[in-house]
């Protein structure tokens, strides 16, 4: 699978397939997507043989990566068929911390109205901002960083997608904490600015679920703010 021609080939006749199949079909039976189906098939039985989810997610890391000419190729030339692969290595590489290149499917799932495979109950808009969300706020749970500009990516992508209010301000409520846990102690008038952003998305959070859980957030970071709007000089 590492083989750059093989790769190149994979890519090549993923595209010549996507192109020839139309918005609103699926691409069942296409021959390139059949062999990928099969592939995942089998990913998945390794995937059912494993309990722990940080252990599945480490070897979904490995697996995505026999997707991506399939992908590549699919992007680049699909018309908005159906596609079973592309949504679920979608969810795999949020699984996997993949969050960018999940976003880069996920654009095109959403321009074409894709959807998720049956076992998924939630819409392509909801699956998103929530999966996204939830990873950032249990990094930050563990004291560990994420990538504010994922999840303001991600917003941004989802922000016109029927979702229940619930999942929308549990990504809100993730930006406002990730921004805020990444400006300095004492910020630049970039990082103020960031804060106040913070501090929208917080009690917009607020304003669409009041048990998201944000109310002291929003508070130390008020009180944040005016104590570093008390230190500049007059």
């Amino acid at each position: 699978m590492s083989n750059p021609c093989r790769r190149h080939f994979q890519r090549v006749t993923a595209a010549l397939a996507a192109a020839a199949v139309a918005p609103q079909q699926t691409m069942e039976g296409a021959n390139a997507y059949e062999l990928q189906m099969a592939a995942l098939h089998q990913d998945a039985l390794r995937l059912k043989q494993i309990q722990s989810i940080s252990d599945k997610a480490k070897l979904k890391v490995q697996l995505v990566t026999a997707y991506e000419p399939y992908v590549a190729g699919v992007l680049e030339a699909g018309q908005g068929a159906q596609d079973d692969v592309l949504t679920t290595v979608m969810t795999w590489r949020i699984d996997a911390g993949l969050y960018h290149q999940a976003l880069e499917i996920a654009r095109y799932v959403l321009q074409h109205k894709l959807i998720l495979p049956d076992r998924f109950r939630r819409t392509v808009g909801c699956y998103v901002a929530e999966e996204i969300a939830t990873a950032a706020l249990d990094a930050l749970k563990a004291e560990s960083s994420f990538d504010s500009d994922v999840l303001i990516a991600t917003e941004q992508l989802t922000r016109d997608q029927d979702m229940p209010d619930e999942a929308r301000a549990k990504l809100h409520l993730a930006i406002g904490r990730v921004v805020a846990f990444e400006v300095p102690d004492k910020p630049t008038a970039e990082g103020i600015a960031r804060l106040q952003a913070a501090r929208t998305h917080l009690a917009r959070a607020i304003e669409l679920h009041s048990g998201c859980g944000g109310k002291k957030d929003l508070e130390r970071l008020a009180s944040r703010l005016k104590k570093i709007a008390e230190q500049k000089p007059s």
